[in-house]
């Protein structure tokens, strides 16, 4: 499974890079307005410090707008994967830029049947919101379930981009039901370290290394 971290915050970035576990981030406007800076620059700022995919939103609702501003973000760098919603225009804009070399991801998914547009329109990444859908008393890994194998049954090359995830059981599930990617807040990012055994264990190992003559 890959590691995107889901942030526009430069300084979590870094900090998962220099894990060595960091395989992309995905980011959107309201995690880009919680940084209090110009999108240019904070886009500027990830590509030059990320060789993995960088999910970039468009803001234009229309699908004219979509191309524009998809090929523009594209042209950006090798990087750069175009996020486009789960609408009818979104999924036109999809098939077109996909058409043309540029990747995408589709985000905003709350069904299988959305997840099986996005494939047909030749979409990289479908991010579905498990969250979301817990939030409204669904269960959201019931989705990843559904979509895995629809997607294997017939072959489809998007990849399963599991969003919205709350917590490490939300990437445990993913994982044995073999999604290909979790983008995580990097606080659930840091958390799948965190094990009480193992501080018990290093701590005691340190306090019979202490006893060990010098």
């Amino acid at each position: 499974m890959k590691f995107f971290v889901d942030t526009a915050d430069t300084t979590e970035i870094r900090k998962a890079l220099a894990w060595g576990i960091l395989d992309g981030v995905t980011t959107n406007p309201s995690l880009v307005a919680k940084t209090g800076r110009r999108f240019e620059d904070v886009r500027a700022e990830i590509l030059a410090m990320v060789s993995g995919p960088v999910s970039l939103e468009v803001t234009d609702m229309t699908l004219e707008g979509m191309l524009k501003q998809g090929r523009d973000l594209a042209a950006l760098g090798p990087q750069v994967v175009v996020k486009l919603p789960l609408t009818r225009e979104g999924i036109a804009a999809c098939k077109a830029l996909t058409d043309e070399g540029i990747r995408t991801n589709v985000t905003l998914c709350f069904s299988a049947n959305q997840a099986l547009l996005a494939a047909k329109a030749g979409a990289t990444y479908i991010s579905p919101f498990v969250g979301r859908l817990d939030d409204i008393s669904m269960d959201g890994m019931r989705l990843i379930e559904d979509i895995v194998q629809i997607y294997k049954n017939y072959s489809f090359k998007t990849q399963v981009l599991v969003a919205s995830v709350r917590h490490p059981v939300h990437i445990l599930q993913a994982a044995k039901m073999g999604a290909h990617v979790c983008t995580v807040p990097f606080k659930v990012l840091d958390q799948l370290f965190n094990h009480p055994l193992t501080d018990m264990g290093n701590e005691q190992f340190l306090k019979d290394w202490a006893k060990v003559p010098g």
